[in-house]
């Protein structure tokens, strides 16, 4: 079956201060991406496509260009490779964007400029987290036995495994039952404590969160089919936000109002492995270790290349 990969990288990495996509990390300077990439591909996955800002296009083909020479698909072949670039020309002519603003629109937005690249069942990413092996080859199984419609998939990842010692995250905090998502509210601040426990900061008070708590990283499978409706959830965010201009329009979002109206089903898959990601320079340190240990184990050959199959 073929099957897309797309890694959105284009957010400009506020929090990070930088271009935290293209980070090289791993022992040998590899980047988070090229983790995903070569998992993605030993997974079965066929196509990769890049969601990216005009100006870091060429930085992105520069470091990754040796990886995609080597990679190969399951089948030995080369995978096919394509760079959308998110911008404000995407945007209908209904809208006009403020001068003033210079923050992406959200990630529906971003997946929305791969459309023109994608026929296929598709996953997507983050291009600055680290989902495991087996994250792609659960997420690989269930796109290939999802309904053309109605349906989608989702990798759901511990709370308690993804926050940062060094400051606030968002996550997609989701409701879950027999295996399926029933509800997800996108929560901006949430604080890990001294002591050890969690809670959304984001409002007048404090709310206590379930370590437990099974939250979206953003790892989504859809069918094409998907696009119709984040396109139209998209015009309707446009319509509302006016002069805003950080308002983004987010895939946890879109998709728990699909819930709501019946529109999806998405299924909640699981991960034997853990999730880690920079979202400040201080997480570093701490995502370049465990990438050495996933080396030194054997998850990984000593310097990842898209020809070495671990």
């Amino acid at each position: 079956m073929k099957a897309a990969l797309v890694l959105m990288a284009a957010g400009l990495g506020s929090r990070y201060g930088g271009n935290k996509q293209v980070e090289g990390v791993g022992p040998g300077g590899e980047m988070l991406m090229e983790y995903s990439i070569h998992d993605a591909l030993r997974a079965g996955f066929t196509k990769i496509v890049f969601i990216v800002k005009e100006d870091i296009i060429d930085l992105v083909k520069q470091m990754c260009g040796a990886y995609l020479e080597t990679a190969r698909t399951n089948e030995g072949q080369r995978p096919e490779v394509y760079f959308a670039v998110q911008d404000y020309t995407s945007v209908p002519e209904f809208y006009t964007v403020p001068p003033q603003r210079t923050k992406p629109l959200g990630t529906v937005h971003a997946v929305l400029c791969a459309r023109p690249y994608i026929q296929e069942p598709f996953c997507v990413i983050n291009a600055d987290d680290y989902y495991g092996v087996d994250a792609f080859r659960v997420m690989y199984d269930a796109l290939r036995h999802m309904p053309a419609q109605g349906q989608a998939a989702m990798v759901g990842y511990l709370l308690k495994n993804t926050v940062s010692e060094n400051g606030t995250v968002t996550r997609g905090v989701c409701r879950t039952e027999n295996g399926w998502l029933t509800g997800i509210r996108e929560t901006m601040k949430i604080r890990l404590f001294s002591d050890g426990t969690i809670a959304d900061t984001s409002g007048d008070t404090v709310r206590p969160l379930d370590p437990d708590a099974v939250v979206s990283m953003n790892l989504w499978g859809f069918q094409p089919s998907i696009f119709d409706e984040l396109e139209t959830y998209f015009h309707v965010f446009l319509r509302k936000i006016g002069d805003d201009l950080k308002a983004e329009c987010l895939l946890p979002t879109a998709v728990g109002q699909m819930l709501e109206s019946g529109d999806l089903q998405v299924q909640v898959l699981h991960s034997a492995d853990r999730w880690f990601g920079m979202t400040y320079q201080e997480d570093r340190a701490a995502v370049s270790a465990a990438l050495r240990k996933l080396h030194d184990s054997g998850v990984y050959p000593a310097v990842l290349k898209g020809g070495e199959q671990a």
